[in-house]
């Protein structure tokens, strides 16, 4: 009665290879030697899990390096050469540019993600349109959440609280704030929380991109979570400040971040390449302790943020690559936190996102094969994808190198 069978393939915590048999989208079977009058297709012993989940990209402003200057490398001239060149975006070049980075992600076995899409008065309408259309145009293959973001502030620019609302009401999932470039942060904060109680959505706050321990933003945002029932509802991007500060200082601040029920997202690519551009030597890594906050409970995930502008000047959105980097960034070595890393870009993040992740009887056949042993060796190795199926449907293939020796 299975549609087909998906064969010889490895699952975390199982000791032997298992078959995985799909019915009507769903994995309707799980066990060894499965037999079904339906198709096989043996997988050969890789590792196979519910895919990369990408909490935290910017596919609106992607793909832009041709029209912007690094210079400084700092942050202030990302957001500022990013505000000059959208001002120029129409549909069409943020549709293109879109489909680039979705097609190279889901290639790269992700299968879903949160995007981030600026909307004010320079950008209007135009990306959020384009984006829309790209969430309906590959969902055979992924599933886009849509965040409508306020980059540039809110007090100093009323009218983008207005376009965010009706945003809302025209298909954005979720509503996000930026409050250090807001002159007002605390107002700020609290519209983007008005905005989200007003339509019923959760929240995504990028804050405390800096590495001055002073001034955090993360308590404002703790005490408008806790004063309006948001438990669970809120993420926060970046968090550098977390790295600036002594071990016991960060562990409070983690203990209340969990209390409160807000995860938190880092994004080392891009804070590595903005942040320390002050120093000339011994250059901070400010990366938020994802590993300390995981140990007080916060849901943590790593993202890819950005691809190919003043941000990120590189990408490819392979989010096993990211956890690579972050391993490395963050100088990890034990199987226990290499575990953790591959569990930030998959169902740490869609926990995140508050979707289903994982390969159990009844749920959507959404599978990615790794030409991998395991996680341990998935993050390792920063083994590739050789295939995968998003509701029972195959959605890429990625044929395995293969060495060609000489005769003999």
């Amino acid at each position: 009665m299975l549609d087909f069978v998906i064969s010889n393939i490895r699952i975390a915590g199982r000791d032997r290879p298992l078959d995985i048999g799909i019915k009507d989208g769903r994995i309707a079977a799980l066990d060894a030697d499965l037999v079904s009058d339906g198709p096989h297709e043996d997988m050969c012993g890789c590792f196979a899990f519910g895919g990369f989940v990408d909490s935290h990209i910017h596919l609106d402003k992607a793909c832009i390096l041709d029209r912007c200057r690094i210079c400084e490398g700092t942050l202030d001239e990302a957001v500022r050469e990013t505000a000059r060149a959208k001002a120029a975006f129409t549909v069409e070049d943020v549709h293109a540019r879109a489909r680039r980075v979705v097609e190279s992600a889901i290639v790269n076995g992700t299968t879903a993600m949160r995007t981030f899409v600026e909307i004010d008065p320079r950008a209007g309408f135009r990306s959020f349109e384009a984006i829309l259309e790209i969430k309906r145009s590959y969902r055979w293959a992924i599933d886009i959440q849509i965040c409508a973001f306020a980059q540039e502030g809110l007090t100093n620019e009323p009218a983008t609280a207005a376009m965010l609302d009706q945003a809302l009401g025209e298909g954005a999932d979720l509503i996000g704030g930026c409050p250090y470039t807001d002159p007002d942060p605390q107002t700020h904060i609290r519209w983007i929380f008005d905005l989200a109680e007003r339509h019923g959505v959760d929240v995504d706050f990028h804050l405390d991109f800096d590495l001055d321990p002073a001034n955090s933003a993360i308590p404002m945002v703790i005490a408008e979570t806790r004063r309006r029932g948001y438990s669970g509802r809120v993420s926060i991007g970046h968090a550098t400040k977390l790295s600036a500060m002594p071990k016991e200082a960060a562990s409070d601040i983690a203990a209340r971040l969990a209390d409160a029920g807000i995860a938190v997202t880092v994004l080392p690519a891009t804070d590595m390449f903005l942040l320390g551009r002050d120093r000339d030597y011994l250059v901070p890594r400010g990366i938020a302790p994802a590993l300390l906050l995981a140990a007080h409970g916060v849901t943590v995930t790593a993202a890819t943020n950005n691809v190919l502008n003043p941000f990120t000047p590189y990408g490819d959105a392979s989010l096993g690559r990211m956890a690579n980097f972050f391993a490395n960034a963050a100088q990890l070595s034990r199987d226990d936190d290499i575990a953790t890393a591959f569990d930030m870009v998959t169902r740490n993040a869609a926990r995140l996102m508050r979707r289903p992740h994982g390969l159990d009887l009844g749920a959507p056949a959404d599978i990615i094969v790794l030409d991998a042993a395991d996680p341990l060796s998935a993050i390792r190795e920063v083994r590739q994808p050789v295939a995968g199926w998003k509701g029972g449907r195959k959605t890429f293939t990625r044929p395995r190198a293969r060495l060609l020796y000489p005769e003999g």
